[in-house]
């Protein structure tokens, strides 16, 4: 089965990550059919896609010579017919367990049987997203880092009903990508969301106190513990629309009162200081950029 994942679908890819993990699957070499109902969202990842990839050759990172060729192994489409032809497609879709399942179900009558599902979730079981999929056996939790595309580090979840190859397969294509695939149970939140959703609550409750500045924080977490990015620059990169809906996922299936959205976060929600994304969130932004270089 490993062998045979040559065309990889994203379903997303009009979003950050869904673009990031586009990124990551062209960057190693296999074609990448991207997937979005939203096709201005799509070209506009695309031409973001396009100017990280620039980038990268500017930089060294890449070949000058490689940069056509894969940008030549994007396909992008709007239409779910047209992952017909992948080995393997891993959604980066809403965190919201019915728009997964129905988005499996549908892909189950287009895909071939050999064809491998993979979820981005981050708090959601992939035993419930694969339930009543058609192939249970052959979907697999593949919870890639934001920014994918410069993020090794990839969560791999079996299901209950995931067989030994086709987690065997899925892992080898992560290695195939140069990423570093971590096992772990299929429990809320696996490893990192488990303690990330209370802890960036946790600092958004702190900046709700008047405790420090979003700058202060910040500051002080990355010079005091050594972390490369502060808490409100990771919440606003993540989007705080993308946190409330963490908190909405996981908060039901573990009732820890710190996974709750704090009334700070949904006020800024409301008012549309979702961070990078909306150039307004704990900072103000005016490169309106999706990707690092």
């Amino acid at each position: 089965m490993t062998n045979r994942i040559q065309t990889v679908g994203v379903a997303g890819g009009g979003g950050t990550m869904g673009a990031g993990i586009a990124i990551v699957a062209a960057r190693a070499g296999f074609k990448t059919v991207v997937y979005d109902t939203n096709r201005d969202a799509l070209d506009a990842a695309f031409d973001q896609t396009r100017g990280f990839f620039e980038k990268s050759v500017a930089r060294g990172k890449i070949p000058a010579e490689q940069l056509d060729d894969i940008l030549a192994t994007y396909v992008l489409t709007t239409e779910l017919d047209d992952f017909a032809e992948c080995d393997l497609v891993i959604e980066a879709v809403f965190e919201d367990l019915p728009t997964k399942q129905t988005l499996f179900r549908a892909l189950n009558t287009i895909c071939p049987p050999h064809t491998l599902f993979a979820s981005n979730t981050s708090t959601l079981s992939i035993t419930e997203i694969a339930s009543g999929c058609g192939r249970e056996d052959k979907v697999v939790g593949m919870h890639f880092c934001l920014p994918a595309q410069l993020m090794k580090l990839i969560e791999m979840s079996p299901g209950l009903n995931t067989s030994d190859d086709a987690f065997a397969a899925a892992w080898a294509w992560t290695e195939a990508c140069g990423q570093t695939p971590v096992k772990t149970q299929d429990k809320p939140g696996f490893i990192l969301n488990a303690l990330l959703v209370p802890f960036n609550n946790d600092v958004i409750r702190a900046v709700e106190a008047g405790v420090a500045t979003p700058e202060a924080i910040d500051t002080a977490i990355k010079t005091g513990l050594g972390y490369r990015m502060g808490p409100c620059e990771l919440i606003d990169l993540i989007g705080l629309d993308t946190q409330v809906r963490l908190c909405e996922a996981f908060y039901p299936v573990t009732h820890d009162p710190r996974a709750a959205a704090p009334p700070l976060l949904r006020r800024m929600v409301a008012a549309g200081h979702l961070g990078r994304k909306s150039g307004r969130g704990f900072y103000d932004y005016d490169d309106g950029a999706m990707f690092g270089g």
